[in-house]
């Protein structure tokens, strides 16, 4: 059996991994389809791809 370990960025790799909160919020049942297929292609769960995509836009922001 696999064991889920969160992704550590830079700025968390001296923090210890913890089991994580809910994040609830309403989406189109489009975007889900959408959202969940292409994390599915790139082979990732669809909580990586929220947090990847949180990075960039934060990243993209502060400019």
């Amino acid at each position: 059996m696999a064991r889920n370990q969160p992704v550590a960025s830079d700025d968390e790799s001296d923090q210890v991994p913890e089991k994580g909160a809910s994040l609830n919020f309403k989406v189109s049942a489009e975007f889900k389809k959408q959202f969940k297929g292409f994390a599915v292609v790139q082979g990732i769960s669809m909580t990586d791809l929220l947090k990847e995509g949180f990075a960039l836009s934060k990243k993209e922001r502060q400019k």
